[in-house]
């Protein structure tokens, strides 16, 4: 093979390609072509049965929205609430009338039923009845006991048969039922509304579905598996095993399925809605629908062999065009095919010899540009020194920032603070304070190697840098350490003529002690004031080389649990107080050592009842000294108990007493100025101006006081004034509805009617009558 050329061999190869695909690809596409055809037909029969379930969906929701206005209509309202008998004709014929608009729409209703049970009265197309005299008395009053609110199921016509459908119900035996329990609201439902569809007037959206297969139908199901539809009529209302649908493979919204129905084998598409459950399901052969594959193979061979022919081809003249780039490069690199072979190399070998040749110049400049990470990393590391950062994050967002080396190789830590001792008898002043601080910290980084510190933070006026060392020598790191900050303040001084103290913490080995090593840093540079200023200070020369002490206060959850108590949370103060304590104890201290941190938080919490106004008195009646009777305990039971019950539980009841106060107090406010002002466009943004409040939040304090909006209860006071104009004078009623803030004496007579169920005029000839 090697002494052919690239050419031949791409050549050859080609011939190779051409032959074994046109070999796979005619006996797989004879194999796949039953399963291919079946499948589009699967997903034609699919398209299909969403269409119809699209059809189907918009009748029944027409019905269950026009159904919705009667229940919510003011005559079935008050209907409900009447024991409705021969006399009643006009609520009657106004219920009817309600009734027969609803059946007006193109929803195939064939009738609409409505049953008030305790007052003991059907109405349907036919008539008003004694419901308990109905002949299927029991059937109907099973459903209002079904708890089903709003809900389609399927129910023998004869339920509903009278002379008016006596055709219908022998045609088709079955409806389907729209069935909502009355009244809308409340808890005691007694009464029923069925908006009737018999299953054949949808029986014309399954003729779609028809094909010339006898097998090929379309079926729906209801959500319990019991047939709606099918064009046999007869398995109307039974299981779908009854046509040999298998009901434990409709798994899922939508899929196929293959089964045996009278013998032959058909392919099921389903869907399921999602309005109601129901599956829509088309049924069709597999014979009918694979008959056309023994014809797809012939052609198949045919197109085989013709492709076999022509891929040849292209083998032969794409090989050549593929081949003429690589002819391009050899020429311009000065190689010739003839001499390659006799180094017993091919061409890809000779142009990649070259290429490496190009590229050991090192031409390649690598640069990422990351925005913002400065910015970012001084922010981490600044948390980080105040001990806001949690430990097991540190080592993660070091990575990040870059410093995994640091992470790896220093054995030895510690954390030098730098500041500027003064700037009186200096050429700067304090306006310059910032602009030097940026200087120094430039100076440190250039004076510092980069792997032997982290990046310099400036924090309340002083500069903090965490230096590192592989140094396990604490005798060595120290002489180092000493080198750095003399170097640093000789340099300062130099260049920028300024004195400036530094504080060295303790050595530590781990970066969970930088909050503790930053407070060293910081303490030491507090002894100036004793020793002077311009001086390096280690912070081990004054605390006989002992760590400074780290309490761990958990002081974010020490401010939940305040804002808790003032919130007067019982639950969730007693949750975080168990929280605090837990953070306390599990710190290794002494018992001594833990006192401290809940002397604290007794200390603060006495702070913020005095702030709130709230004496001791009211929380600790006895005489005695909390402080004495918190450090006299001694087990976490005994301490977590005192805290509730002497100093918290005490405190939550004071808050929320005074929070139910208040809010009565502000309720009462905003009634007052609605009674003030109920004639003017008031509004809840006015009321909290002139209460100096927050809208959102008189909204949420009047509503828990009231059990209504504001908006509802204005609406109220108006309505109820109106009535008392229409009672006690003779005021025109164009009059009352403009003084009540309406657009037009039509809006507010709806309004008015649709509240008392009587127009205005007819309310005040009921009053006067």
């Amino acid at each position: 093979m090697r002494s052919l050329s690239f050419l031949s061999k791409m050549t050859l190869f080609g011939f190779l390609l051409s032959t074994l695909p046109v070999i796979f690809i005619g006996a797989f596409s004879y194999a796949t072509s039953s399963n291919e055809i079946q499948k589009n037909v699967n997903d034609g029969k699919l398209q299909l049965i969403m269409q119809i379930n699209s059809n189907v969906e918009q009748k029944l929701t027409t019905v269950n929205h026009t159904l919705n206005q009667v229940i919510q209509s003011t005559v079935l309202k008050k209907a409900m609430n009447l024991k409705l008998s021969a006399t009643d004709f006009m609520t009657y014929n106004d219920l009817r009338n309600e009734i027969r608009y609803m059946q007006s729409f193109d929803t195939k209703l064939e009738d609409v039923v409505v049953i008030n049970e305790r007052h003991n009265w059907m109405i349907k197309n036919s008539g008003l009845y004694d419901f308990d005299q109905y002949a299927y008395y029991d059937e109907l009053k099973a459903l209002l006991g079904t708890g089903q609110g709003n809900s389609w199921v399927l129910t023998p016509s004869e339920w509903f048969y009278s002379e008016e459908n006596a055709r219908s119900s022998v045609e088709c035996p079955y409806s389907i039922s729209l069935i909502k329990l009355l009244p809308s609201t409340g808890l005691e439902k007694y009464g029923l509304a069925l908006a009737n569809i018999p299953t054949c007037s949808l029986q014309d959206l399954l003729e779609t579905g028809k094909t010339e297969d006898p097998y090929a139908n379309i079926i729906i199901l209801d959500e319990n598996n019991r047939i709606l539809l099918h064009h046999d009529s007869e398995l109307i209302g039974k299981a779908a095993s009854a046509a040999g649908i298998p009901a434990e493979d409709l798994i899922g919204g939508s899929g196929q399925f293959e089964t045996a129905i009278s013998g032959a084998r058909q392919s099921v598409s389903y869907y399921r809605s999602e309005l109601n459950g129901w599956q829509y399901l088309s049924v069709t052969s597999i014979s009918s629908m694979t008959k056309e594959s023994g014809k797809i193979g012939m052609y198949t061979v045919y197109i085989c062999v013709l492709m076999l022919l022509l891929s040849m081809l292209l083998a032969w003249l794409g090989s050549r065009r593929m081949y003429s780039p690589i002819q391009l490069l050899l020429t311009q690199i000065g190689e010739r095919a003839a001499d390659i072979r006799k180094r017993h190399k091919n061409e890809f070998q000779a142009i990649g010899d070259r290429v490496h040749t190009l590229f050991q110049s090192k031409s390649m400049l690598e640069k990422e540009v990351q925005q913002h990470i400065h910015q970012v990393r001084t922010f981490f590391l600044m948390r980080a020194l105040q001990g806001n950062v949690r430990v097991s994050e540190i080592p993660d967002k070091l990575k990040q920032f870059g410093y995994s080396d640091h992470l790896q190789n220093w054995k030895t830590i510690s954390v030098i603070t730098l500041q500027i001792d003064f700037l009186e008898d200096t050429r700067y002043s304090k306006e310059d304070t910032e602009l030097l601080f940026f200087a120094i910290q430039n100076m440190l980084e250039e004076l510092i190697p980069r792997g032997s510190r982290l990046a310099p933070v400036v924090m309340d006026g002083t500069i903090v840098t965490v230096i590192g060392s592989a140094e396990q020598d604490l005798s060595g790191f120290h002489q180092e350490l000493n080198g750095l900050t003399e170097k640093l303040q000789s340099e300062i001084a130099h260049y920028l003529h300024l004195q400036v103290s530094i504080g060295v913490s303790l050595p530590f080995s781990s970066f969970d002690q930088l909050a503790g090593a930053y407070r060293e840093g910081r303490e030491a540079l507090k002894q100036r004031m004793k020793l002077g200023d311009g001086i390096i200070i280690q912070y081990e020369k004054h605390s006989e080389g002992k760590h400074y002490l780290n309490l761990s206060y958990p002081g974010y959850i020490e401010n939940e649990l305040g804002d808790a108590i003032k919130l007067g949370e019982k639950e969730a103060s007693k949750e975080l107080l168990g929280q605090f304590l837990q953070a306390v104890f599990a710190a290794e201290l002494t018992p001594q050592e833990y006192q401290i941190p809940l002397a604290r938080l007794l200390n603060n919490l006495l702070v913020m009842m005095q702030e709130s106004g709230v004496s001791l008195s009211q929380v600790h009646p006895m005489k005695g000294s909390l402080l004495e009777e918190l450090l006299s305990l001694h087990t976490y039971t005994e301490i977590e108990d005192w805290f509730w019950s002497c100093v918290i539980h005490p405190l939550i009841k004071i808050f929320k007493d005074r929070q139910e106060a208040q809010y009565h107090n502000i309720s009462e406010k905003i009634i007052d100025l609605v009674q003030q002002h109920y004639e003017t466009d008031l509004t809840m943004e006015e009321c909290a101006a002139k209460l100096h409040y927050n809208a959102n939040y008189l909204s949420s304090v009047f509503r828990k006081e009231t059990n209504h909006s504001f908006s509802e209860y204005l609406s109220m006071y108006r309505f109820k004034m109106a009535k008392k104009w229409l009672a006690e004078s003779d005021m025109p009623i164009k009059d009352i509805a403009a003084r009540l803030r309406y657009n037009n004496s039509q809006n507010f007579i709806r309004s008015f009617r649709k509240q008392e169920g009587l127009t205005p005029g007819q309310y005040r000839g009921k009053k006067r009558a």
